[in-house]
C-alpha cells in the first residue's frame, strides 16, 4: 500500500472511531505521521499509537503500523486513543491521580508505575470497546502476536491472558498462560476487576498493580510487545499538574490484592466469614483529606506522567499549587481622595470683581446688550468630597532563612517556604511588588532583581537552598533601602527565620551598626517590619538572642512572633495581613 492510499484508509476511519464512543465525540483530525522520525516530533516515542491529553490530538507511526501489519485495524487503534480521553485517564489531572495510586502499591518497583497505568488504562477501553462497540480487539493483539518477535515476559502472558478471559477466547489465543494454575488464576482475578470496577476504576488502581506487582519483578520492560503498546508515555507531557499535590483519602486503601477483595472473588478470604474489613469509602475519603504529599512524590509522580521538569521547576509547582488554596487579601493603604469643585449656578459680576471671572455665554443669554455690572453674570462653584482613590498596595520585602537548620524545598515540606510562598502571592494579587531574599552563610545569598511583580521569579527565590551557616546578608536590607526614594510605595520588612536573625543586628561590611541600618529600613519603608521566628525553648527570657529581639521590639518597633513549630508558620502567614494592618487599613 503506498503512502496516499495509507493515509487516505486512516482518515476514513476516523469518524467510526468517534462513533465508537459517541455520535457527539469531537477531536481534532488525528496527526498521521509517515516515518517514525515525523511521530518523534510529535513527541511519539516506542509505540505506534498516542494521544496528547493537554490538546487532545491522536498521533499514528504509520510507518511502525506498516511494520506491524497493522492497517486494517485502524477503526480499533485510533477508537483506543480516542478512549484514552472518554474514558481513562480522560485528562491530565486523573493521570497524576492513577500514577501516585499505583506507586503507592508497587514498593520498590514505582519506576513501573506508567506501564502499569497503560495497561491498565488500556483493559478498561478495550474491553469496552470489543463488547459494546463491536470492535476487533482481539484482532490487533493477534496479529501482534504473529508479528512480534523475540522472548516475552511473563507480565505479557498475564496481560494478554487476562483479555482471553474476558471476551472467553480460547487460553493461549492471543499468548495467555496454559497449563501454569497460578497465571490463569490471576488472569481471572485480572479480569474480574476489570469488570466490577468498570465504573470506579481510579479506586481499583491499586488493587491492579497488587496483582501485577510480582510479575514485575522480571525486566518487563525489555519486551518490545509492552514497549508498542506504552501509548500514554507522554500523553501529559506540557499539562499543569494541579491535583497531583494532595494525597486522596482512599489512596492506601485501595492497595489489597484482589484475591481478598469479596467484590472481585464473590467469596470471603479464608478465615474470614464476612469478606475484608474495608471500611465505607465516604469515612475512607474523609480519612486522607487535607494531606499533601512530600515535594520529592510530587516531583516522581509528574515525572512518572511524562512531564519533563527540573528540580526548581517541580518545586515551583509544589508550593505554588500549596499556596494558593490559602491566599488571603493583602494589606493596602486608602487611596488619597479630593474636593471637587462643583458648578452651583451663576451670581452678578460686579464692577471690581476679576475680569476672567466673567461666564460671557450666560451673559449673553440674559441680555443682548451687555453693561457691566448690571447685566454681566459669573459662575459659582460648591465643593464636596470626590470619590475615594484606589487603595495603595504596600510592596513587600521579604527574607527567608535557608541555613542548615532548616529543610531543603526540593526534598521535603518547607514550611518556611510555603508560608512565604502564601505572603509573595497574596501580595502580588492585590497589586504589591515583592522582592525576595534567601540567605544562609557569609555571601550565601540570592534575591530577585529588586521589587518585581514576577511570580515565577520570586518562586524561584523561595525554592532555593543553601543549607551552610548563619550570617544575615545586612547589605541587602542596607542597599533596598539607603537609595529608597521618598515617593515609592511603602514597603513591609518581613523575616522568616530561627534565633539566626539576631546575626542582622551585627556590623556590615563597612563597619556599620546592624540596629543603624535596621532602624534605617525601617523608616524608609514606612510600612513597619515583622520577625517570623522558630524559637526553641531554650531562648529563654535572659538568652542573648532574646534579649535582642526584645530590644528590637522596644527600640525599633519589630514585631517579633515566636512560631512553635515549623508548621504554625502557615497559620501566621494567613493573619499576617489582617493583624498587623489592621490600624491602617481602618
Amino acid at each position: 500500500m503506498n503512502e496516499g492510499a495509507r493515509i487516505a484508509l486512516w482518515q476514513a476511519a476516523w469518524p467510526d472511531a468517534l462513533a465508537a464512543w459517541s455520535r457527539f465525540t469531537r477531536l481534532r483530525d488525528p496527526r498521521l505521521c509517515d516515518s517514525g522520525v515525523a511521530a518523534a516530533k510529535e513527541g511519539l516515542a516506542g509505540a505506534f499509537a498516542m494521544i496528547r491529553l493537554v490538546d487532545k490530538s491522536v498521533v499514528i507511526d504509520l510507518e511502525a503500523i506498516a511494520a506491524l501489519q497493522l492497517d486494517d485495524h485502524a477503526t480499533e487503534i485510533l477508537a483506543h486513543e480516542i478512549g484514552h480521553h472518554v474514558l481513562a485517564p480522560a485528562s491530565a489531572t486523573d493521570s497524576f491521580r492513577l500514577i501516585a495510586r499505583l506507586r503507592r502499591a508497587l514498593p520498590t518497583l514505582e519506576h513501573h508505575a506508567p506501564m502499569v497505568a497503560n495497561l491498565y488504562t488500556d483493559l478498561l477501553i478495550n474491553d469496552r470497546l470489543q463488547r459494546q462497540a463491536g470492535l476487533d480487539m482481539a484482532g490487533v493483539y493477534r496479529r501482534m502476536a504473529s508479528r512480534e518477535q523475540g522472548q516475552r515476559s511473563r507480565l505479557w502472558g498475564l496481560y494478554v491472558g487476562i483479555y482471553e478471559s474476558l471476551w472467553g477466547l480460547e487460553k493461549s489465543s492471543l499468548g495467555g498462560p496454559r497449563g501454569d494454575a497460578e497465571m490463569e488464576g490471576d488472569a481471572w482475578l485480572g479480569a474480574r476487576l476489570i469488570r466490577v470496577y468498570a465504573r470506579d476504576w481510579m479506586f481499583a488502581a491499586g488493587r491492579f498493580a497488587t496483582l501485577l506487582l510480582p510479575y514485575l519483578a522480571e525486566d518487563a520492560q525489555q519486551d518490545a510487545a509492552l514497549r508498542r503498546l506504552h501509548d500514554t508515555r507522554s500523553a501529559a507531557l506540557g499539562a499543569d499538574p494541579s491535583g497531583a499535590q494532595q494525597v486522596e483519602g482512599d489512596e492506601a486503601d485501595g492497595v489489597v490484592h484482589p484475591s481478598r477483595d469479596v467484590t472481585v472473588t464473590g467469596v470471603p478470604a479464608d478465615g474470614e466469614t464476612d469478606g475484608p474489613k474495608v471500611p465505607p469509602r465516604e469515612d475512607v475519603a474523609r480519612r486522607g483529606a487535607g494531606q499533601a504529599r512530600e515535594p520529592f512524590d510530587y516531583g516522581e509522580i509528574l515525572r512518572a506522567a511524562g512531564l519533563d521538569l527540573t528540580d526548581e521547576e517541580i518545586a515551583i509547582r509544589y508550593y505554588r499549587e500549596r499556596a494558593l488554596p490559602l491566599l488571603v487579601p493583602f494589606p493596602t493603604r486608602p487611596g488619597t481622595t479630593s474636593d471637587e469643585p462643583q458648578l452651583e449656578g451663576v451670581e452678578p459680576w460686579s464692577l471690581g470683581d476679576a475680569l476672567d471671572e466673567i461666564d460671557w455665554l450666560q451673559t449673553a443669554a440674559q441680555s443682548p446688550v451687555v453693561i457691566p455690572g448690571v447685566t454681566t453674570v459669573r459662575r459659582v462653584y460648591g465643593r464636596e468630597p470626590g470619590p475615594p482613590g484606589k487603595p495603595d498596595p504596600v510592596d513587600l520585602d521579604l527574607y527567608v532563612d535557608s541555613s542548615g537548620s532548616m529543610p531543603d524545598p526540593r526534598h521535603a515540606t518547607s514550611f518556611l517556604t510555603l508560608a512565604g510562598a502564601v505572603i509573595a502571592l497574596s501580595a502580588l494579587k492585590a497589586g504589591s511588588r515583592v522582592q525576595a531574599t534567601l540567605w544562609s552563610g557569609k555571601n550565601q545569598w540570592m534575591g530577585t532583581n529588586g521589587f518585581v511583580r514576577d511570580e515565577a521569579a520570586i518562586l524561584a527565590i523561595l525554592v532555593g537552598y543553601y543549607g551552610g551557616g548563619t550570617a544575615f546578608p545586612i547589605h541587602r536590607l542596607r542597599d533596598t533601602f539607603a537609595a529608597r526614594a521618598k515617593t515609592a510605595a511603602p514597603a513591609h520588612i518581613l523575616m522568616i527565620s530561627d534565633d539566626g536573625i539576631t546575626t542582622m543586628f551585627d556590623t556590615d561590611e563597612r563597619g556599620a551598626s546592624g540596629w543603624d541600618i535596621a532602624a534605617m529600613a525601617l523608616a524608609k519603608g514606612r510600612a513597619g517590619g515583622t520577625m517570623a521566628l522558630n524559637l526553641g525553648p531554650w531562648i529563654g527570657a535572659d538568652h542573648p538572642d532574646r534579649l535582642k529581639l526584645d530590644r528590637a521590639e522596644a527600640e525599633q518597633g519589630w514585631d517579633v512572633r515566636s512560631i512553635d513549630k515549623m508548621e504554625d508558620l502557615v497559620e501566621f502567614a494567613r493573619s499576617f495581613s489582617r493583624r498587623r494592618y489592621a490600624d491602617m487599613a481602618a
